[in-house]
């Protein structure tokens, strides 16, 4: 892995840095919040930008409308990303379902979901978890039985991040009951539009609507909206968990929150006057984050390398989820001890922008205490973190 920045590596952290400075709408740029969900409305015309430019989807194989970014290339990319505080594409399509069409799916469903996915005209969710199968996501029961040339779907999805903005959802349902659970799996994608589908929100601890619950009752779904074959859903399945996981590292976004924090810790003051940015052991608990991060980043770099040389990236994508989200959940920690008292006033009016009311505290407490109640999740979704040791202890440690 070789990350020395060559001339053209310049050049290109330059092109993308004006690029940002350039196209990233003003609105997004000044009232992007971490942790707040930003509207559809407000969301497409920045993916129709990216994607009139190319790099909608960099890690994406060319032939489907990749960039064929070196690994150098897709981390300036990042960093620049996090850099001008843009707001990130919808994953569910992008970083999740869209390679698992592009690599198992046959050349129809390609050729009708690929291009929506990459220009952003369509949204989708994910329904893998259910209020009794989580981490042990093969105990699903959400059913689908076959009826000539359709499935009847019927079952109860929850937790499902932004379902009431969604088009599409992608699903694992159970399509064989006996035998072992992983091998009675399949994988299909179904229209939000169907009948028989119920969205009901989820307001989060942030007090905010990212969450849902779906349940299906006599969906009926085309057989062909099936990836790849009946009862083998459980293979697609891992190799999109791979991809997610390796996402949520957040490594650029990250380094960006401890900009943040060190700029909050140079204004709040403690009783004696002082502030954070003087306080040993503040400054030393964030020192701490900073080289766990750092060796975070590492392990993504050397997963980028991987991956741009065709090796797949196995259990160190668990790794990167463990590590990525414990760094992600510390520096919310240490946001809202840095406020304090300001920390704990409900924020969700001025967030929503529904109150011509004066803020309480500095501008800086809008949002540490929404990060720190969303981000509590970080360390469940896409595998609980417990879940993720057994993987790393089996796969890495032969345990």
């Amino acid at each position: 892995m070789d990350l020395s920045m060559s001339p053209e590596d310049q050049k290109f952290r330059d092109e993308v840095a004006k690029f940002f400075d350039e196209k990233l709408p003003p609105a997004l740029k000044t009232n992007l919040k971490d942790g707040l969900s930003v509207p559809r409305d407000q969301m497409a015309p920045w993916h129709r930008t990216l994607y009139e430019q190319g790099w909608a989807a960099p890690n994406w194989p060319t032939e489907y409308g990749g960039t064929g970014w070196t690994a150098t290339q897709k981390y300036i990319f990042n960093e620049e990303f996090a850099k001008a505080n843009a707001p990130r594409l919808q994953a569910f399509g992008l970083t999740m379902v869209g390679p698992v069409i592009y690599t198992f799916g046959n050349e129809d469903q390609k050729k009708q979901h690929l291009p929506g996915i990459l220009a952003g005209d369509v949204w989708w969710c994910q329904g893998y978890s259910e209020p009794g199968s989580g981490s042990d996501l093969a105990s699903l029961c959400t059913s689908a039985v076959r009826d000539g040339d359709d499935y009847v779907v019927n079952g109860h999805k929850i937790w499902t991040t932004n379902a009431h903005m969604a088009d599409w959802i992608f699903c694992l349902v159970r399509t064989k009951s006996d035998g072992k659970p992983q091998e009675g799996i399949s994988f299909l994608l179904i229209d939000m539009k169907t009948p028989g589908i119920e969205v009901r929100p989820i307001i989060s601890l942030d007090e905010q609507h990212h969450l849902n619950e779906v349940f299906l009752t006599d969906v009926r779904v085309p057989v062909t909206n099936r990836i790849g074959e009946e009862n083998k859903g459980w293979t697609y399945a891992k190799f999109l968990l791979v991809n997610e996981r390796t996402g949520i590292s957040g490594v650029p976004e990250s380094k960006k929150r401890i900009e943040r924090l060190r700029a909050m810790a140079a204004k709040e003051r403690d009783g004696d006057g002082a502030t954070l940015a003087d306080d040993e052991g503040f400054q030393r608990a964030l020192a701490e984050v900073e080289v766990k991060l750092t060796s975070v980043e590492y392990a993504n770099l050397r997963v980028l390398s991987d991956v741009a040389k065709g090796e797949p990236v196995g259990q160190t994508s668990s790794i990167l989820k463990v590590l990525g989200t414990e760094v992600q959940q510390r520096l919310t920690e240490l946001a809202v001890e840095a406020l304090a008292f300001y920390a704990s006033p409900s924020h969700k009016l001025d967030i929503l922008g529904q109150t011509n009311e004066p803020m309480v505290g500095p501008e800086h407490a809008l949002m540490p205490m929404a990060d720190y109640m969303y981000l509590r999740a970080s360390s469940i979704y896409g595998g609980s973190n417990e879940i993720q040791r057994n993987v790393i202890a089996k796969g890495v440690l032969g345990l």
